[in-house]
């Protein structure tokens, strides 16, 4: 068990991202979403995400402080590399808590502005981890296919982030902001399903690695559930957004559902892609891992604060099931 300790971080650390694209990832599609031109609909969006976004991020910190105890050579590699992105990103989480708390204290003729500054806050974030991926991806290679790479990632992804946080909205809301809400996710999937199907024709003609493990045979016919999945669940999606709303808000739990599907199967393509790498093309999790005897003194504490997490997490989420309610600031 030992010698594959390496192995099981970067897959809690790989667990620990999924989740966080998941969770967070709505939050910050909702903030995308926020238009400019109806107040009472950005209260009501911004009461759906009120009880979860910010224990949402706690997945972030998880994943990263996986990567810095568990692989330490990694850590320092990805955060020099991406040194600009993160500090985008961080730009943009920090203006998104602060609009947040303060639109709940501005006056009135100002909440637009704090409202404007959670919705760039939300672009920044979105945009900068869809950057950074896809550096990540090219290995940190320093070349225009590399940076053309990355800036497809970061359309991407905020694409995807407006999806899931369209979703989110369809499950918590109900009316002309569920129809709104499904509009506009609806438009981010058909940029979604543009964007997977670019990725994964880019990704094997760049990597002959990556091209080996899904093209040559018996590979391809053993993974070909993957995309034609994806392929499913985009149209499954886009079938029911485009009739919303339904009689008694029949299935609206599908698109949320459908699109986290989506997002784990591309996540475990991803990891099928490079794995063992830690960093993909330099380091595998064996050369970055840390000592075996910090990995098993480290593996204690995860084996209390991961069922922790997923344990709030779970009990929030379901405190607060259901239809979001108006919100109100005392």
């Amino acid at each position: 068990m030992s010698a594959y300790l390496p192995e099981i971080f970067l897959g809690l650390m790989g667990l620990a991202v999924l989740v966080y694209a998941i969770l967070d990832g709505y939050d910050l599609g909702v903030g995308l979403l926020l238009p400019a031109h109806d107040r009472k609909w950005r209260d009501d969006m911004i009461a759906s995400i009120g009880p979860f976004w910010d224990a949402n991020e706690t997945w972030l910190v998880l994943a990263i402080g996986l990567l810095l105890i568990a692989f330490p050579a990694a850590h320092s590699l990805v955060l020099r590399e991406l040194y600009f992105p993160v500090a985008i990103m961080l730009i943009g989480l920090i203006l998104r808590g602060v609009a947040f708390d303060f639109r709940a204290k501005a006056l009135t003729h100002y909440q637009n502005l704090w409202d404007a500054l959670f919705k760039l806050g939300s672009l920044l974030a979105s945009a900068s981890q869809g950057f950074g991926l896809g550096l990540y991806v090219m290995g940190f290679a320093h070349t225009p296919a590399a940076y053309g790479f990355a800036l497809l990632s970061a359309v991407c992804v905020t694409a995807a982030y407006a999806y899931i946080g369209g979703a989110w909205l369809v499950l918590k809301t109900t009316g002309e902001l569920q129809k709104y809400a499904a509009y506009k996710a609806r438009r981010a999937g058909w940029l979604v399903m543009l964007g997977v199907g670019a990725i994964s024709i880019t990704n094997p003609l760049i990597s002959p690695d990556v091209a080996a493990r899904w093209l040559t045979m018996p590979n391809a016919i053993l993974l070909a559930p993957i995309p034609v999945l994806c392929v499913i669940l985009l149209l499954i999606t886009d079938r029911y957004l485009r009739r919303v709303p339904h009689h008694d808000d029949f299935g609206c739990w599908i698109p949320f559902t459908a699109v986290a599907s989506l997002f784990t199967l591309c996540l475990i393509g991803l990891a099928y892609s490079y794995f063992p790498y830690v960093v993909p093309g330099i380091l595998t999790a064996q050369q970055a891992a840390s000592a075996t005897e910090s990995l098993q003194f480290i593996g204690w504490g995860v084996l209390v604060v991961f069922p922790v997490i997923l344990g709030y997490t779970a009990l929030s989420y379901w405190i607060f099931r259901g239809k979001s309610q108006d919100l109100h600031y005392y």
